[in-house]
């Protein structure tokens, strides 16, 4: 009997009608509702208290044909909610369906020239915040065709940081998945953030880090990885982090600085990021730079994760390593005068002589990149019948390493094994029958009338 039940009531009546000259009506409705969420937290918690509708009427409304006239007022309506009531309601929103209509809503705005900026931030904003619920939704923005329209917001609103910061969370979670980002890496995404990212400055630190976890999310594809070595983004990314290594003294920007690692990480990927980062004198850099970080222990993050691109792109020896390149030096006893062995000791100190063939057969991956994606629910009722599931045949089969005669050597050793077993009577010196416990196994001998 609550008012918001009773304008949302009204709504699903409006709904039900389907004509457009309701739409004032609708109009008056959603601007009471939006009233009520933006001032009342009792308001929030009705609408996405189990069992409630709400949601569900909002959602049905911005389907209608009349989307233009008042789909503004709801998509601000679930931004309150969403924002306001916390991570529960997000998932509440994706299980309704909300998010294909979102992407759906985000289709039609896009039309609009020039699209609604006011609207594309709060699409972008709800986006961003569902989309980490719903681990489908990079495949539903590519079916749906919306890939592009938050790439060319950001291509054409580089100084509007308003706009840019939702759009780069949204491409942020479309990068999750692998094809998506091979295509948004073909419509120039990499050279897009290289066009955020930039040295050290204390302005507009949020879209800087959220642009480098985009960055980090895309260089996991081999194609953007390639493609960044191949323009010459791996001395940048140094570049950069060694910029805001030196002037960051305070570290109150370590999360940038973390992110600029693991895009480095994400470019070592492959070998031609490894070579490119050895050839930019990466190795010296991040060693000099975590020995500066070690007396602070927050900032333990970057220590680790330079440890780990460090270790990845040294250069892989066999042992034993007659060079200074090892701590320890291991003589083999006879090193032939000429073959693999003597050339392999010849080599210069900093030549690798471990051949690196893991991305050898890049090519027919980058293929199969694009041209395969795996459905999810497949993959959830997919059964191996392969996989033995019978017990008996699991089992190790326990074979003796004798047969039983040439092990019936070695029963005088172990007496309490036969069933002969016979205790010595200390008395008479003389071996008498041995009756066993209830419990014990073996067979047992009833004495004798004079034993008795």
């Amino acid at each position: 009997n609550s008012r918001t039940i009773s304008l949302l009531s009204q709504l699903e009546k409006i709904n039900s009608d389907s004509v457009l000259g309701e739409s004032d009506s609708a109009r008056h409705v959603t601007s009471k509702i939006l009233h009520l969420v933006q001032s009342q937290e009792k308001t929030r918690k009705e609408m996405t208290s189990k069992g409630s509708t709400g949601i569900e009427i909002i959602l049905s409304t911005l389907e209608v044909k009349y989307f233009h006239f008042f789909g503004y007022g709801f998509i601000a309506v679930l931004y309150f909610i969403i924002m306001k009531c916390g991570g529960r309601r997000a998932s509440v929103l994706v299980t309704k369906g909300g998010t294909q209509i979102l992407l759906q809503l985000l289709l039609t705005a896009s039309k609009d020239s020039p699209p609604n900026e006011e609207l594309m931030v709060l699409l972008h904003t709800l986006l961003a915040k569902i989309g980490p619920k719903d681990r489908k939704i990079g495949v539903k923005a590519r079916i749906n065709g919306v890939l592009n329209i938050s790439l060319n917001l950001v291509k054409h609103n580089l100084q509007n940081h308003r706009l840019v910061l939702p759009c780069l969370q949204v491409l942020r979670v479309y990068s999750t998945n692998s094809v998506n980002a091979v295509s948004l890496g073909k419509n120039g995404v990499v050279e897009l953030m290289f066009k955020i990212i930039g040295p050290f400055s204390k302005r507009n630190t949020s879209l800087m880090k959220v642009a480098l976890d985009t960055l980090a999310a895309l260089l996991k594809s081999k194609t953007n990885a390639r493609r960044a070595v191949d323009r010459g983004y791996v001395q940048a990314l140094i570049t950069i982090y060694v910029d805001w290594h030196r002037h960051d003294s305070r570290h109150r920007y370590m999360l940038i600085r973390k992110g600029v690692l693991q895009c480095i990480k994400s470019v070592t990927n492959i070998k031609l990021g490894r070579k490119a980062f050895i050839d930019a004198n990466g190795m010296k850099i991040l060693y000099n730079t975590s020995q500066e970080c070690l007396a602070v222990r927050t900032l333990d993050p970057l220590v680790n994760t330079s440890s780990l691109i460090m270790r990845k792109c040294f250069p892989k020896n066999r042992l034993p390593l007659p060079t200074i390149k090892s701590a320890f030096h291991f003589q083999l006893p006879v090193i032939p005068a000429s073959g693999p062995v003597a050339q392999l000791y010849n080599l210069p100190p900093d030549v690798d002589d471990v051949v690196d063939e893991s991305d050898d057969n890049d090519d027919a991956e980058t293929e199969s990149e694009i041209e395969t994606e795996i459905d999810d629910d497949k993959d959830q009722d997919f059964k191996n019948d392969d996989i033995e599931t019978d017990i008996n045949k699991l089992k190790p089969r326990q074979e003796l390493g004798r047969s039983i005669e040439e092990l019936k050597m070695y029963e005088q050793f172990f007496p309490e094994l036969s069933e002969n077993f016979q205790e010595w009577d200390l008395v008479s010196k003389e071996p008498k029958p041995f009756v066993p416990d209830a419990n014990l196994s073996g067979p047992i001998v009833v004495p004798t009338a004079s034993e008795e």
